[in-house]
C-alpha cells in the first residue's frame, strides 16, 4: 500500500465500516509490510513539572480550572529527571518522554530543559517532550540540543474541538505540530477516544493526521481516562471493538507511522490489548503512571508480552551502570556549581 496524505472522509468512514475480523486483518497485512512483526516499541513519560496549567482541556486533571486530587509541584530538577530516566532504560524503554502542564514554555525554563535533553540523550535513550505550544525559536533550540521527538495531540476532530477546550485553537496545535516539522524533530501527535465524540469525530481526527505533509512518526491513541473533578468524569465508557476498529484504521492510513497505545491501558484487559496489537499497535508507554493517571506495571506488561511472543526492540536489557552513574554524576556537579537553588527548582507555573 502507497501512503497517502489525500485522505476523504468516505474512504475513512468505509474502513471503519468493514466487517471487524476484515478490517483487523487488512491492518495486519500493511502493518507486516512497513513495521517488524510481533515488536513493541516501549516509552516511560515523566511528569516533569505537574497541575495548574491554565487551559480549559475537559479531559485533563492538570487544569487549573478543575478541582481534582492533583497537587501542583514545580519543575522538577534536571538530576531527579536523569535518575528516572536511568530507572526507564533499565526497565526496559528506549524512548524518555517528559510532560509539563504549561500552556507554552518561557524563555527562562529552556536552560533546564536543553539539560534534561542532553543529559537523557547522554543515557543513551530516545528523547520526547510535551511541552504545550513552542514558538519557532524554540523549537529550534529543542531540535539544536538533540530532541527527537515532540508530542503535541490534535486531541479530536476540527469540528467537536470547541467542546473540549476553548482556551487555545485547533490552528494553534497546527502550528505548533508545522513548528516542530520545520525544526527537524519527529512529530508525536494524536487523540483522545471516548470525550462524547461522534463517529464522525473519530474519523475527522484520523483524517487530520493522515492529511499532514508528512505523517506523524508517532501516533498516541489514547482512551479517555475518567478523573473526579474534571468535566468528563461521567463519560460513557468506549465499546472495546470501536478502540480497535481505531487502531486498525490508524495503522492503514498511516502505514509507517508507530500507533501507541497511550492513556487507558489499565482498563484494557489482556484480550483487548492483544488485539489492538493485532491491528496494528506497535508502541507503548511504559510504567505505573502516564503523567497523572494510572498505567499497567512493567511487570504486567514483560507478562502480557510474553504471552504474545512480543519483544521489546530495546536491544540491551539493562545500561552500562557504571556509564551512567558517571554522567549522571557529571549532570549534578554542573547543576551544584550554579550560583542558587533556584536556578533549577522554581515555580514554573508563574
Amino acid at each position: 500500500m502507497d501512503v497517502r496524505n489525500n485522505w476523504t472522509v468516505e474512504q475513512i468512514q468505509a474502513l471503519f465500516n468493514k466487517p471487524f475480523m476484515d478490517l483487523v486483518f487488512e491492518a495486519q497485512q500493511i502493518h507486516r509490510q512497513y513495521h517488524q512483526p510481533n515488536q513493541v516499541q516501549v516509552s516511560t513519560l515523566l511528569s516533569i513539572k505537574t497541575g495548574a496549567c491554565p487551559e480549559d482541556c475537559k479531559y485533563c486533571p492538570q487544569s487549573a480550572h478543575y478541582r481534582t486530587d492533583i497537587e501542583k509541584e514545580r519543575l522538577l530538577e534536571v538530576d531527579r529527571v536523569l535518575e528516572a530516566a536511568m530507572k526507564a532504560k533499565q526497565s526496559g524503554a528506549t524512548r524518555f518522554c517528559m510532560g509539563a502542564a504549561w500552556k507554552n514554555p518561557k524563555d527562562r525554563d529552556m536552560p533546564y530543559l536543553l539539560d534534561m535533553v542532553q543529559g537523557v540523550k547522554k543515557l543513551g535513550l530516545e528523547t520526547c517532550m510535551t511541552l504545550g505550544m513552542i514558538t519557532t525559536a524554540q523549537a529550534n533550540t529543542l531540535a539544536a540540543a538533540g530532541l527527537d521527538y515532540y508530542n503535541h495531540n490534535l486531541d479530536t476532530s476540527p469540528e467537536y474541538y470547541g467542546n473540549i477546550i476553548t482556551t487555545r485553537t485547533y490552528q494553534d496545535r497546527l502550528d505548533t505540530l508545522a513548528h516542530v516539522r520545520d525544526a527537524g524533530m519527529k512529530i508525536c501527535s494524536g487523540g483522545i477516544i471516548g470525550m462524547g465524540e461522534s463517529a464522525r469525530d473519530r474519523v475527522g481526527l484520523l483524517m487530520e493526521l493522515a492529511n499532514l505533509s508528512v505523517h506523524p512518526e508517532s501516533v498516541p491513541i489514547n482512551m479517555l481516562v475518567k478523573v473526579k473533578g474534571t468535566p468528563l468524569e461521567n463519560a460513557e465508557d468506549v465499546d472495546p471493538f470501536d478502540f480497535i476498529r481505531i487502531i486498525a484504521v490508524a495503522r492503514i492510513i498511516m502505514p509507517q507511522s508507530a500507533v501507541r497505545l497511550s492513556a487507558g491501558r489499565e482498563d484494557m484487559n489482556e484480550q483487548m490489548q492483544a488485539l489492538c496489537f493485532m491491528a496494528g499497535a506497535n508502541s507503548v508507554f511504559y510504567g505505573c503512571k502516564l503523567l497523572t493517571t494510572p498505567n499497567p506495571g512493567e511487570d504486567k506488561d514483560m507478562q502480557l508480552f510474553a504471552k504474545l511472543g512480543i519483544n521489546s526492540q530495546h536491544q540491551v536489557a539493562k545500561p552500562d551502570d557504571v556509564q551512567a552513574q558517571e554522567l549522571l554524576g557529571q549532570v549534578i556537579e554542573r547543576v551544584a556549581a550554579r550560583p542558587t537553588k533556584d536556578d533549577i527548582f522554581y515555580d514554573a507555573s508563574l
